[in-house]
């Protein structure tokens, strides 16, 4: 959530900024609001002196009738205050939920467009997308070729979207994950397995709709709470209410968890199999830093997704991520797209990670602040987050690229030592 006073000073560039990001947000309502309700909280401090200082007199009252008459007085003092202080909450809670409605700023290199299609794109990986000398199959037919997917056996148990992996795939996918947390604890993440669940109110805090038709989330009936679609909630919640000192940070973070997602409307060929799914596996970071530190953290996270996916051999290119494509908390967020050749008609590339500064946006909304050290007051931290492998689209990016003409698959070299083999899928 940005800042009340700025979006106050700052009304014309906070209503461009949603018009850019694709946004229905009425600030001018805010700015309208916010002096009415200024006006209503120095009506109810000037009503609560008066029936302070009527409350005081009645001790000096001359007689009955005076001190009825005095009494009186401070009730219907403290009756109107009452009433001027719920109008004044009133008019807050209106301000606060237009607030909800309205994404953080975006930085001012942000490509200004509506959807994706105006994303920059910055460069690419270490290696060309594939050449094959003969016709590359999808994950898909490699999976149904191999039995390593079977979607009509999660369609039984538990409905459309829903899947097992079997056999080597599973092997790959825990030896992703390894890689992962291996690489990512080297560089000072501290690996966690958080919850899969999480109330709603961190949900809200993160910038997820926890409920309402356009929700992602899976919410639990008639509780306070919900399946997550990324540990970014659970792990930008943790330190929700807190207080840290400027020495702690940054903290970073590496999350395991499953993530669900309703994926409502999202179908599509492009987004077939393992793409779009209900349920998956992801490793995620997560950081807290001081609002000098989140630019180069920024940076840093994006370079540790190059360098996981230089590792294991995928063809990438790297974007910067339009105004209307960036989500309502990100300041600024870039995405690593990978060439998947089973994807389209001949090849095409499709997003395997993201990278977001969130700045003090989802802190604020969490209450998540730091001290420095003979200073007075606090300050909001800011958060950022980013994908190390989303288990799901890493397997097809892995699968498509390192294919040969039998349908058996090279295991990149780095996840040999996980997986105890070189090659997967051989007759």
């Amino acid at each position: 959530m940005l800042d009340r006073k700025f979006v106050i000073e700052n009304a014309e560039a906070v209503l461009q900024n949603c018009a850019n990001r694709n946004v229905s947000s009425d600030v001018g309502k805010i700015v309208e609001l916010e002096k009415q309700r200024r006006e209503k909280l120095q009506e109810t401090e000037k009503l609560n002196a008066e029936a302070k200082a009527r409350s005081k007199e009645i001790g000096q009252a001359k007689d009955d009738a005076e001190r009825e008459s005095l009494k009186e007085a401070a009730r219907q003092l403290r009756a109107d205050k009452d009433a001027a202080q719920k109008a004044h909450d009133e008019m807050d809670a209106q301000i606060r939920e237009i607030e909800l409605t309205i994404p953080n700023m975006a930085h001012p290199a942000c490509p200004v467009g509506v959807d994706d299609k105006s994303n920059l794109e910055l460069g690419h990986g270490k290696h060309k997308p594939s050449e094959f000398d003969f016709k590359p199959l999808d994950h898909l037919e490699l999976g149904e070729k191999h039995d390593w997917i079977d979607f009509e056996g999660g369609a039984r148990t538990t409905g459309q979207g829903f899947y097992f992996l079997k056999g080597d795939l599973v092997l790959l996918d825990f030896a992703l994950q390894q890689y992962a947390i291996t690489q990512l604890s080297a560089r000072g993440f501290v690996p966690t397995i958080t919850p899969d669940l999480a109330r709603d109110s961190v949900l809200e805090g993160i910038g997820f709709m926890p409920r309402g038709p356009e929700t992602q989330i899976y919410s639990v009936e008639g509780m306070d709470i919900s399946l997550i679609g990324t540990a970014e909630i659970t792990l930008g919640g943790l330190y929700s209410g807190k207080t840290l000192m400027d020495t702690e940070l940054p903290i970073k973070l590496c999350g395991i968890s499953h993530c669900y997602r309703t994926e409502a409307g999202a179908a599509g060929r492009a987004s077939r199999g393992l793409y779009r799914v209900h349920q998956f596996t992801k490793i995620e970071m997560f950081a807290f830093t001081l609002p000098e530190q989140s630019d180069a953290m920024h940076e840093e996270i994006r370079q540790i997704e190059c360098d996981l996916f230089d590792a294991i051999g995928v063809p990438y290119r790297i974007v910067d991520t339009a105004t209307g494509d960036l989500g309502g908390p990100a300041y600024r967020k870039y995405d690593l797209e990978a060439w998947m050749p089973g994807r389209g008609d001949g090849g095409e590339y499709g997003e395997v990670t993201s990278t977001s500064n969130c700045t003090d946006y989802q802190a604020r909304r969490l209450n998540i602040r730091y001290k420095e050290k003979g200073k007075k007051g606090t300050r909001f931290v800011h958060t950022l987050n980013g994908t190390a492998f989303a288990l799901s689209r890493a397997i097809i990016a892995v699968l498509e690229n390192n294919q040969n003409a039998d349908g058996s698959v090279t295991v990149p070299e780095v996840l040999r030592p996980f997986i105890g083999k070189d090659v997967i899928g051989v007759a």
